[in-house]
């Protein structure tokens, strides 16, 4: 005779739906089961009733389930993750799912409950009814998903192990959720990656003096804390560093953060399989501390190891000039009458070619494959990523085919210049690889002070020799070869492997007996990475405290699996392509599984304005503070500002304000019209 199925087991067999089985029918759960669902527990102050009474009140279990299908219905597409109006049959309803969110897992028994004693007309079915009622907070298998009184009471201890951008908003989140987080730095300051030093430190990312990010301010911030309307729209690392204090006074962050602390080892307590909590062990100032917490969020990043792999470049342990990683450059005064090799077209790569160019006698720019290169500024002077990150393109493309979404961009980039004689057009689509953006490349090639050559196929004392046989004297080389990672820290739960991890959804292992482990910012999306960041830690916040569930072992490795096949499909083989991320999908997918995804039917029919900019306009972070847990009442106003945000920085001289043609010719809108009404029912 088969075991009887785990209650995920039961609900992936029926479409997302509760299965009502009888309390007999249910076996115990195996003690070692890797099932992410709470053990019983019952009401504090109160002893629960006998197995056998609970027994008792089989018989109405499914009377009860019956006469509570809407509510439980509502709870199980809560508790399921799924967005209201997307996977519930009572999607109509949905206004009840509100008073069930404020009041708790118990209610739906109530409503249930109330709703059979008002239509039943047999005596005996009453008394069922109000037999369950009043057993329901004394007995644990229908009082399972309450935590008791001093559960709650108790807020669970979370580590954050990087004091970055992704871990400033995983302690608000923390914070969000009635958590308590320690977060664990082991310099002196937040900043991370953005935080410029004179000189590099080790474990941490490091960033030249001049570098500007290349994701505008309304795309990258985040979102209940837009950038002042005064910053410039790409920003300069100091002026990323000034947001981020702005952002951690106003929330209250630093005091939870406990600077100058390394962490040394996160490995599992004994009891981890039914407690989930970790043992971490820092060191301050020469002095160890061990500490025990209920998760941890791992914000390390991924630029953390400097990739340089000098065993694919023969000779250049004979050559007698200067070589370094482009973690270590900092300003181009150390490159003046030399000549330089830039190994790597990346955004690192191209950046440091074009700004050595300004001191240097030559740079050269070696790349294997070439690139396609995009500019900050698109149409009419906006951020690009505001005119490309929208939800009405991301719909089209999908509906296109990858080589006419592909034709049609090269076209565009090859009306700036053409990049075949420029000699950086790739063999590759421009969707097969990470974007490079640099908006002074193509003039400095043009001006002779950067030359495009092939990789590198040996050096010698003085020179390097490129495939296509030419030779250069050269004084410096640059690898502008990327990063790994590593977490050396975690004591074995998780392999790197040529910087390829298995994770859920990029942020859980799938194979812990107990959720209690997220990495935050493990990713490398077509986009800004801090409203991920934070987006992944609002789930996983809520996944801890067991308001959200994961599912089964086999289903997220299922998921991983079937997402590293599609990265191998899409990209170029190359070990930066292995936690690749579009921005509007993946945000998406994450607002899922939180129930915060923007619903545009809902927006059309009861504000058509903040639906059009939702629609039509960038998709900014703001949009997932619309709705559901961490909902921010300032987010319409947000995005219905945002473009004069976006202007506010370039108006700094008075002009005269002519009249000129629409933007968008009338049929092109009425086309786009009808695609998102298109889209409209493709995201129901």
């Amino acid at each position: 005779m088969p075991s009887p199925r785990s209650g995920r087991e039961r609900r992936a067999g029926s479409g997302g739906r509760l299965e009502f089985l009888s309390l007999s029918q249910r076996g115990p759960a195996a003690p070692d089961s890797p099932s992410r669902r709470r053990e019983p527990a019952g009401a504090a102050g109160a002893a629960p009733l006998p197995e056998e009474d609970c027994m008792k009140l089989n018989p109405s279990f499914v009377g009860i389930a019956l006469s509570s299908l809407l509510a439980i219905d509502l709870w199980a597409s809560k508790r399921l993750g799924v967005c209201a109006g997307e996977g519930s049959a009572w999607g109509s309803a949905r206004p009840l799912m509100k008073v069930i969110e404020v009041s708790g897992h118990g209610i739906p028994w109530v409503l249930g409950t109330a709703y059979g004693l008002w239509h039943t007309d047999s005596p005996a079915a009453r008394e069922v009814l109000l037999n369950l009622l009043f057993a329901q907070a004394r007995c644990p298998a229908l009082s399972a998903g309450r935590e008791p009184a001093e559960e709650r009471s108790m807020a669970k201890k979370v580590a954050i192990i990087g004091g970055g951008s992704s871990g400033l908003c995983a302690i608000k989140a923390c914070l969000q959720e009635g958590l308590q987080p320690v977060c664990f730095e082991r310099t002196g300051d937040i900043g991370g990656l953005w935080r410029f030093e004179e000189h590099p430190e080790d474990g941490r990312a490091s960033i030249y003096r001049s570098v500007i990010i290349n994701t505008s301010k309304e795309m990258m911030c985040f979102s209940d804390f837009p950038i002042p309307e005064d910053f410039p729209n790409y920003m300069h690392n100091s002026k990323i560093m000034e947001y981020f204090r702005m952002y951690a006074q106003h929330f209250d962050l630093l005091r939870h953060i406990r600077f100058r602390t390394s962490v040394c080892r996160v490995s599992k307590r004994p009891d981890f399989a039914s407690s989930g909590q970790w043992e971490v062990l820092t060191e301050s100032e020469g002095k160890q501390e061990a500490a025990v917490f209920d998760a941890v969020l791992v914000c390390s990043g991924h630029h953390t190891d400097a990739h340089l792999p000098l065993g694919s470049f023969p000779g250049i342990e004979k050559f007698k000039g200067r070589y370094l990683h482009s973690r270590d450059y900092k300003d181009a005064q150390a490159f003046r009458d030399k000549r330089v090799v830039v190994i790597g077209i990346g955004n690192s790569g191209s950046d440091l070619a074009v700004e050595i160019s300004q001191t240097a006698q030559q740079v050269f720019l070696s790349t294997r494959r070439g690139a396609w290169i995009f500019n900050r500024v698109g149409d009419q002077g906006y951020p690009i990523d505001t005119i490309l990150t929208t939800r009405l393109k991301t719909f089209l493309q999908g509906l296109l085919s990858s080589s006419i979404t592909c034709d049609f961009v090269e076209k565009k980039l090859n009306a700036r210049f053409d990049h075949s004689r420029y000699g950086l057009k790739p063999k590759h689509r421009v969707f097969q690889q990470h974007p490079t953006v640099n908006d002074d490349l193509p003039n400095r090639i043009i001006s002779g002070r950067v030359r495009v050559k092939p990789n590198v196929q040996e050096f010698t004392e003085t020179s390097a020799i490129f495939e296509d046989g030419t030779r250069e004297d050269v004084d410096v080389v640059v690898f502008a070869t990327g990063y790994s990672f590593s977490f050396p820290f975690l004591d074995g739960c998780v392999k790197v492997v040529e910087n390829e991890i298995p994770l859920y959804k990029f942020m859980f292992p799938p194979d812990l007996e107990k959720p209690t482990l997220a990495f935050i910012g493990l990713i490398q999306p077509l986009g800004a990475i801090m409203p991920i960041s934070e987006l992944q830690s609002r789930w996983a916040t809520r996944v801890f405290k067991g308001l959200n569930e994961l599912p089964l072992q086999h289903d997220m490795e299922a998921d991983i699996e079937q997402k590293k096949k599609a990265m191998a499909k899409r990209y170029v083989k190359s070990q930066r392509h292995t936690i690749q991320v579009d921005y509007i999908p993946y945000m998406d997918e994450l607002a899922c599984q939180l129930g915060v995804k923007p619903n545009l039917l809902s927006l059309f029919l009861t504000d058509p304005r903040l639906a059009m900019e939702v629609a039509f306009g960038p998709c900014t972070p703001y949009q997932y503070r619309l709705r559901g847990p961490g909902a921010w009442a300032g987010a319409r106003e947000a995005i219905l500002t945002q473009q004069q945000r976006i202007l506010k920085p370039l108006q700094t001289r008075p002009v005269e304000d002519s009249t000129s043609a629409p933007a968008m010719p009338l049929i092109f809108k009425l086309i786009g019209a009808v695609a998102i009404l298109a889209a409209i029912f493709a995201y129901l």
